[in-house]
């Protein structure tokens, strides 16, 4: 019984650590945010705070992750019920920009992840979220024979790389509004190219 409250402690510690430190990598950026200032929202001591995560880094790298599902979560309730899988891959860019000017989203995820995590780990957690989506909407699109089946992989990948480049430029745009219009356009250009009809086998 202790054992078990004592856990719950913990875990609720971890979540308030998370959150505290999400408002305040949100508010003043990561170079901005030190431990003391975690320390301080939290009223913990610096053993407690270490004994969750091994400093600064490991805290914001528990903050991106909890983002990131945010956005995997939102992008799957953009895309449900959709009966085409064209428009539900659609749905779900169209979601991904708009979500691109969420503070949290642009600070975390598009800002700062990049230069804290480094360019391979921010990917491989995007990708552990959001890639598995994708791939599904894409074999979704290959069953009704608008892409061929052995391109799912690649251009999933390649959506990707243009779904987070476009969220970079909306998220450091000054007018974030007009930026995803514009964003939203491209992609509605880019889906309607790769998707207009049926093609052949490979060759």
């Amino acid at each position: 019984m202790v054992t078990s409250r004592k856990v719950e402690q913990g875990q609720a510690t971890r979540r308030d650590l998370i959150a505290i430190a999400t408002r305040l990598f949100v508010e003043h950026g990561y170079q901005g945010t030190s431990i003391e200032a975690v320390l301080r929202e939290a009223d913990i001591s610096r053993g407690a705070l270490y004994h969750h995560f091994a400093g600064k880094e490991a805290l914001f790298e528990a903050v991106l992750e909890q983002v990131e599902a945010y956005i995997a979560e939102k992008l799957a309730a953009a895309a449900q019920g959709v009966g085409d899988p064209v428009e539900a891959l659609r749905a779900g860019c169209r979601a991904w920009l708009r979500l691109a000017r969420e503070p949290t989203v642009r600070r975390i995820v598009l800002l700062d992840a990049p230069a804290v995590v480094g360019w391979e780990k921010w990917r491989e957690m995007d990708e552990r979220y959001g890639f598995g989506l994708l791939k599904a909407t894409l074999a979704g699109i290959a069953a009704t024979g608008r892409i061929r089946k052995d391109l799912i992989d690649v251009l999933a990948h390649m959506l990707m790389a243009a779904m987070a480049e476009v969220a970079l430029v909306i998220a450091r745009a000054s007018d974030s509004k007009a930026a995803v219009r514009t964003g939203q356009a491209a992609v509605d250009a880019l889906l309607d190219g790769l998707f207009a009809s049926p093609v052949a086998g490979p060759r």
